[in-house]
């Protein structure tokens, strides 16, 4: 498998799932052509009275945003490719309109005029967009939360039965893998996964901004796990075989995180390597006991907020259970 294609399909992914709200991101994307009407900003949009009216609103700004990122996706996925990553930390939180204005702008040279103008009228509709779903989210604090239940709740082709189902395809076992963390230290599953009452599997990617949103909350897990048998390890899909440039980018930000547990990659074309290339929402994190086993269904988004880490938890506690017996 080509590292390089994987990559590029997981920055598609993620273009379609860094505007959710709260670090939820956990979206899947579809590629082809939509009615360029269908990505245009609403111009007239009417004060919700309550907050079924506010999530209903959320919804279609967000339906809006996705559309616009679902036109001209080889751009976009050259417009992501490009971004800077230093720029990704410093914009966390602010505007995505701005933070892709400001990539476009400094990639301006490895496009044609005509594919500018259509890059930067998107990523301005997109600035607009978010100032709208920030104003809703202010007014109406729990608007974000109602609004993404209500999305990852539709059974058909969401990202959380994606993952679901991979977990059941692979008999509930977490594919076996011969690799290296980041200082190039060889890692074996087996050794791995028995040596830890749990594990947590955390996939994620560098410039995806919900995943390096929870690496704080990751790291205080980790060690809350240390004293109970267990361990974080995150698996940064860019690194995927030993891909020299992505391990340095990653080594990086895990230390201006303060993120000291174990990050390893593997080949491509393994059985885990073709695990993670089935993983199509990030960050999604796999419980596995010490048997290798998946426990539960993964997580899938951020898990630094109550509902996701209540969820975390109960996985958790049923694998540390299960290990006394």
């Amino acid at each position: 498998m080509n590292t390089k294609k994987l990559n590029i399909k997981k920055v598609l992914m993620l273009l379609l799932s860094l505007v959710l709200v709260f670090n939820l991101s956990a979206c899947s994307g579809k590629n082809g052509e939509k009615d360029e009407k269908s990505a245009k900003v609403s111009e007239t949009t009417a004060e919700p009275k309550n907050l079924d009216e506010a999530v209903a609103l959320h919804k279609d700004l967000m339906s809006q945003e996705n559309a616009i990122l679902s036109i001209n996706t080889e751009l976009w996925e050259k417009v992501f490719i490009e971004a800077d990553k230093g720029m990704v930390m410093s914009e966390d939180g602010k505007n995505y309109g701005d933070f892709l204005l400001k990539t476009i702008e400094s990639s301006k040279s490895k496009f044609k005029a005509d594919e500018l103008k259509l890059l930067k009228e998107g990523a301005e509709k997109i600035r607009d967009i978010e100032s709208q779903l920030t104003l809703l989210e202010e007014k109406f604090p729990e608007v974000a939360r109602k609004s993404l239940d209500s999305d990852m709740s539709v059974p058909a082709d969401s990202s959380m039965n994606i993952a679901r189902d991979q977990a059941a395809d692979e008999s509930q076992k977490f594919p076996a893998f011969e690799g290296k963390d980041l200082d190039g230290k060889d890692v074996s599953s087996d050794k791995l996964f028995s040596g830890n009452a749990v594990t947590l599997v955390n996939f994620w990617f560098t410039t995806c901004s919900p995943c390096v949103g929870e690496l704080g909350d990751l790291e205080e897990l980790n060690k809350e796990l240390a004293k109970k048998g267990g361990a974080v390890v995150g698996i940064n899909s860019f690194t995927l075989d030993g891909q020299e440039e992505a391990i340095k980018e990653a080594k990086e930000l895990l230390a201006k995180k303060g993120v000291s547990y174990q990050n390893v990659y593997f080949d491509s074309d393994s059985k885990a390597g073709e695990f993670t290339g089935k993983v199509f929402a990030y960050p999604t994190t796999y419980v596995v006991d010490r048997e290798g086993n998946i426990v539960g269904d993964p997580i899938v988004g951020g898990i630094n907020n109550k509902a996701q880490r209540e969820k975390l938890q109960a996985l958790i506690d049923e694998a540390l259970e299960a290990d006394k017996k």
